[in-house]
């Protein structure tokens, strides 16, 4: 059986990661689960989104998914939840990181700018990262939720409404000397070619799919999964209708032990 890797996303942003990962590992299994019922995870609770990912591993226990390793394709909740959740699983589980090491390395203005949930940005992981990588950088933070809600509809349509994204950037009002952009959402890569155009491509735009997907091969290698020749289907779950490109999509429920526990 080829390794099964499930890709974990509030909502359809995730795709940007897996899309990575499938190019990297084309013969390897995927599911890809969303948690759209609670869309944006940048406005829910630390607890609540830790209490989403226990609940997630208990789904993937009781429905025998055997799966070699989980990618939470989510830097709201990788920021919020990863370390707690990592504590409750022996499968190995990849993060999101905000691609602040790199933008330093890129920048010539030295100026760079994080665009992010809120939170994210209000994040103390986010502040360590800025304090370990970028402390001869100046980092300018911009959250924002309506890029999500503006992503999730661009990928379901296959049309980006350029007028409201550009309301939303001027909303922002990125600072101008910022010569590198980190897109610290994974729905954010979906808006790429849009915010390029905004910024009539005058700023570097850099996001950490490449560097998951790499993450993910080193883990595979070091475990010796194998692999198949058969290419096995894409598996969708979500927690709230939704239609993908005429996708089967599993509506399934995600059972929340720790309130079962409390009520």
């Amino acid at each position: 059986m080829s390794a099964h890797i499930l890709v974990f996303d509030s909502g359809l942003g995730g795709t940007t990661v897996l899309e990575h990962i499938q190019r990297a590992l084309p013969d390897a299994q995927f599911s890809y689960f969303m948690d759209n019922a609670y869309l944006p995870y940048g406005k829910q609770s630390q607890q609540t989104i830790i209490n989403r990912l226990s609940a997630l591993l208990e789904f993937i226990a009781v429905n025998q998914l055997a799966v070699d390793i989980i990618v939470i394709a989510c830097n709201t909740a990788s920021t919020a939840a990863l370390s707690a959740v990592r504590k409750l699983t022996d499968i190995p589980i990849v993060g999101v990181v905000p691609a602040i090491k790199p933008a330093t390395l890129v920048t010539q203005t030295k100026h760079i700018a994080l665009l992010a949930t809120p939170a994210t940005i209000q994040s103390r992981y986010i502040q360590q990262l800025i304090n370990e990588y970028a402390a001869n950088v100046t980092v300018h933070l911009y959250a924002s939720v309506e890029l999500v809600t503006i992503a999730e509809q661009a990928y379901i349509t296959k049309q980006l409404d350029q007028k409201r994204l550009a309301a939303e950037l001027n909303e922002l009002a990125i600072h101008p000397s910022v010569d590198v952009l980190v897109l610290g959402c994974t729905h954010f890569p979906i808006l790429a070619e849009g915010i390029n155009s905004y910024f009539n491509k005058t700023v570097v735009l850099l996001d950490s799919g490449a560097a998951i997907a790499n993450r993910v091969m080193a883990l595979l290698a070091e475990q010796k999964v194998s692999f198949t020749d058969k290419k096995k289907p894409l598996h969708y779950y979500a927690t709230a209708s939704i239609c993908i490109d005429k996708q089967p999509v599993k509506l399934v429920t995600l059972i929340d032990l720790t309130q079962n526990e409390k009520s």
